[in-house]
Formats: C-alpha cells, sequence, structure tokens
C-alpha cells in the first residue's frame, strides 16, 4: 500500500514496477484485468503501458478470438527477448547457469559437474563467469542484462553475498558474491540467497505454492534445507539466517552425526546419505543419481529399496509434523531430492502427520511435490536478481543500458568439468 504524501513521481513509479511484475509472473493479462488488479482506471493503466512499451519492457496486442462482442481489451505481455538477468545455482555437487528473461524464460543454460572437493571457491567462481561469458555473447548485442542472482547452498550473509557456513563443502566466510562480481567485470553486483529460501520464494510466485500465503517448502540436495512464507513473505530471521530446517533436531540420542557438527538433524536422518546407507548402496552412486538408484529400484519392487525410502519417511514426518504444529502452513512442499523420494515414504509422512500434528493445524494442510522440479532454486535465483528491476522498471533500465558490456574475455573454467545442455 502507498503511503500518504508520496510524490506523484513516485507513484508512478510504485504503479509501473506493480504493472511489470503482474506481467513478469503472470503473463499475458489483458488491460482491463490489469486496470481491475491494480484498482486503477484505463487511462491510468494504458499510459503506464504505454511507458512500457517505450522502453521495450513490454508489449501490446489484441487478444486471439474472444467471443464477445465490442472492442476487445489490448493484452500486455512481457518482453522476453529484450531484458533478461543471469541466474546462477551452486548446487553439492554440480553448477547451473541460465540467462533467463523477462516472464521468467529461461532463454539458455549451461551446467557442469562439481566435485565435492572442499572449498573451491575459485573453481567455481571461474566455471560460473566462463558461462556467463558464453551465454553474454550469444545473446548479442541487444539485449540488456538487469541483474545477477545466485542459490548457494549454505548460509548468506544478506547484502554482500558472504557464504558464513557451507557445512557440506566446508565453505566458511567465502566471499562469493563479491568475488563473482568482480570476475563477470558486468559492473553489477550479484545477488546471493539461501537455495532453499529461493525456492520458497519461486514455488510460491509461479509453482504449485501460487494462491498460499503461508507455506513450507523443503528442499533436499545432499542435505535439506527449507524456506518459510507466511503472510506472503519470506521467514528470514534477526540475521537473514532463519529457516535452517535441516538442522531441526529430530533424533537427539541416537542421531547419525550431521556436516554442521551436531548429530541427529533433520537432514542427517533423511538426506543423500542417510537414504544410500539404508538401502546398502553407499558405496555405489552416489547425488541424485545414487537417489534416483534408489527409488527406480524400489518402484521395481526391491524389498531393502522399500524399507530405506520407509525408514526416510518415518524422519521426514517427523520433521514436517513439527512444522506443521509451529507454523500451521496451508501448504508443505518437497522439493529437490524429495521430490523424487517424498511419493515412496508418502504413507509414513501421512502417518506422522495424523498421530503427531493438532488436529485443527492438520484439517487444511497439503503436501504437495514442487511444480518447478529441479528448476526451483535457479527461478528463485533470476527472482532475486529481477527484484530491483522490477521496483523501479525505467530507471534501472536506464543505469542498465550506460554500464560497459560484460567482459568477454576467454576464461579458464577451472578444474570443473563443464557439462552443457
Amino acid at each position: 500500500m502507498l503511503k500518504a504524501g508520496r510524490s506523484q513521481e513516485e507513484i508512478r513509479r510504485h504503479n509501473l514496477g506493480t504493472l511489470l511484475r503482474h506481467v513478469h509472473l503472470g503473463g499475458a493479462v489483458s488491460r482491463t484485468e490489469l486496470a481491475d488488479r491494480m484498482g486503477l482506471n484505463r487511462s491510468t493503466i494504458m499510459a503506464l503501458t504505454a511507458d512500457l512499451t517505450s522502453a521495450g519492457l513490454v508489449r501490446e496486442e489484441l487478444p486471439k478470438d474472444t467471443g464477445k462482442a465490442g472492442r476487445p481489451s489490448l493484452v500486455v505481455r512481457p518482453e522476453s527477448g529484450r531484458v533478461y538477468v543471469l541466474a546462477f545455482d551452486i548446487r553439492v555437487d554440480r553448477l547451473v547457469a541460465a540467462r533467463v528473461g523477462l516472464g521468467g524464460v529461461i532463454l539458455d543454460r549451461r551446467e557442469a559437474v562439481r566435485p565435492r572437493a572442499g572449498a573451491d571457491l575459485d573453481d567455481v567462481v571461474g566455471v560460473l563467469a566462463g558461462f556467463a561469458r558464453q551465454m553474454h555473447r550469444a545473446a548479442g548485442s541487444e539485449p540488456v542484462c538487469a541483474g545477477v542472482g545466485a542459490a548457494y547452498c549454505g548460509m548468506i550473509r544478506p547484502g554482500d553475498g558472504m557464504v558464513r557456513f557451507g557445512p557440506n563443502m566446508g565453505w566458511v566466510d567465502q566471499a562469493f558474491g563479491t568475488e563473482l562480481g568482480l570476475r563477470l567485470g558486468f559492473g553489477l553486483p550479484v545477488s546471493v540467497g539461501n537455495e532453499a529460501h529461493l525456492g520458497a520464494l519461486a514455488e510460491h510466485q509461479r509453482g504449485v505454492g501460487i494462491g498460499f500465503q503461508n507455506l513450507v517448502y523443503l528442499h533436499g540436495d545432499v542435505g535439506v534445507g527449507g524456506g518459510i512464507i507466511v503472510g506472503g513473505k519470506l521467514l528470514d530471521g534477526d540475521g537473514g539466517y532463519g529457516c535452517e530446517l535441516g538442522h531441526m533436531m529430530v533424533n537427539p540420542y541416537n542421531g547419525r552425526p550431521c556436516g554442521c557438527g551436531s548429530r541427529g538433524c533433520l537432514e542427517a536422518e533423511v538426506g543423500e546419505q542417510a537414504l544410500l546407507d539404508a538401502a546398502g548402496r553407499s558405496s555405489e552412486l552416489s547425488g541424485r543419481d545414487g537417489v534416483r538408484a534408489v527409488v527406480e529400484a524400489a518402484e521395481r519392487g526391491d524389498l531393502a529399496a522399500q524399507d530405506a525410502l520407509r525408514r526416510i519417511g518415518d524422519w521426514l514426518g517427523i520433521g514436517v509434523a513439527n512444522l506443521i504444529n509451529l507454523f500451521n502452513p496451508g501448504l508443505v512442499i518437497f522439493g529437490g531430492m524429495l521430490r523424487e523420494v517424498y511419493p515412496g515414504s508418502a504413507a509414513q509422512v501421512h502417518s506422522r502427520v495424523e498421530a503427531n500434528v493438532l488436529v485443527i493445524s492438520r484439517e487444511k494442510v497439503r503436501l504437495r511435490t514442487s511444480a518447478l522440479g529441479d528448476d526451483a532454486t535457479l527461478i528463485g535465483a533470476a527472482e532475486l536478481a529481477f527484484s530491483k528491476l522490477l521496483t523501479s522498471p525505467l530507471e534501472v533500465l536506464a543505469e542498465m543500458t550506460s554500464h560497459p558490456s560484460l567482459d568477454t574475455r576467454s576464461e579458464d573454467v577451472g578444474e570443473v568439468r563443464a557439462v552443457t545442455r
């Protein structure tokens, strides 16, 4: 809601950003619907769309046959090819980079295997910068980069993208955001967020969480992360390090050791290694391939794999029950590795919810898998990068067009083997 006393220019900037956000998140929408959503008259909407069209951010066109009599309302669409952001997803065993156009369209992407070799800041930054250069060259000279966002599997200091703690890779106080920004040579800061926080935002804005104002997102990679949306906003904690759901204690007495130094954390009991150990496959495949191998074996009737999924499901259910009792969400989402594990563990999760959640809190809660799949955290990183543009579209676009082009000098991709697709 606009505060009293705002100038006409501030009101206009706010309205431009709000309109662009509707089009960016919802896709093609008519002027009439925009007027209804924003509570503005049609002439104001027409003036706002004219400004955004002139800037190359949206385009207007006649709708397809509506079947209605009278003059149809023009449809406003995002110009995905005109403005883009660079989005990066830094996982424990994989690096993903993408060029994402306005409207959330992935225009180009690159991937690389990331060895589990400890603190590898230089290698990670080198690979991502190399991918950025490739995608920038492929985009040509006309499109404008409006921001850079990254999702990292660890605790991120707000403001400068410092990785305070990444337990699964040994990163402690690594200046990731600053180093990546310098290596890109783009003159733009890199906005960095916790991967599960960004996954929660992405599912809330573009995925299965649309329409829910209170939800919990659980993201499985090697470990488990989480993001909580309360009243439509991310719950981030006093220092920005909140919602470390994977380190919720579920088995304090006989728990498995966790990478954080504790024992019996949720991620220790339901993460990748716990599943592989329970299935007797710890010496075989690891990572997503290892998890998929167990899930597929269970589907074929392998008793050990089925028992492993049931065991994981029981611990997962304990964690979910605690979260429902604490936050009364309308929706719990399973993403990342948990998206694949959940179907074979659902009976145990539901059993725990039935047995351990307060009756009132479990009446309406829904349990669902991520609609965005493996791209939830990448899409969240893109939305982080778009946030400034969606606040002040014309000002940010003018600033971006005045920046020098991305430094496209060749960049060694370091020791991480690139696997593009």
